[in-house]
């Protein structure tokens, strides 16, 4: 099953033309997987940030607008994780309102360790629900050997 959350464009998301200012939805995408990590995974960014003394940075996000949304819209977004290696993750969420897609973006978070910065392998705490979640949405998961992100 896809994790999918909901919002509602604000004034605040918006640029003088009334429709979403386009970082705004970055702040979205980041607030999507941020839940998806506490209410799908059982980690809040808070403990794995804060207590755990590491982090989980974007080290790619390809984004593709399709049509413009408007205050008032209601937003859902769909995020479906596609693929965990030794310590980074793929993922894409989609965002659509009633229907109509909105937005497709295209991420790689990589696990890191705050103290060196460097990549860290995923804590079977978390990997365990990563993989758990990728069989679930039928992504093709885990794959041999390098990760093309060198991670």
């Amino acid at each position: 099953m896809v994790f999918t959350t909901t919002r509602k464009v604000r004034f605040e998301h918006c640029d003088p033309a009334g429709i979403v200012f386009y970082p705004r939805y970055f702040e979205m995408l980041n607030a999507c997987i941020e839940d998806w990590f506490e209410e799908r995974l059982g980690r809040s960014f808070g403990a794995i940030h804060v207590d755990g003394g590491f982090a989980v940075p974007t080290a790619r996000c390809e984004v593709r607008f399709t049509a413009p949304s408007r205050i008032g819209d209601p937003l859902e977004l769909r995020l479906r994780p596609l693929r965990v290696g030794r310590s980074s993750l793929d993922l894409e969420i989609d965002i659509s309102s009633n229907g109509e897609a909105r937005l497709h973006a295209d991420f790689t978070l990589v696990h890191v360790a705050q103290a060196t910065g460097r990549p860290a392998s995923w804590p079977d705490a978390l990997r365990g629900p990563i993989e758990d979640d990728i069989a679930r949405t039928g992504a093709t998961g885990q794959t041999e050997g390098e990760a093309p992100h060198g991670t």
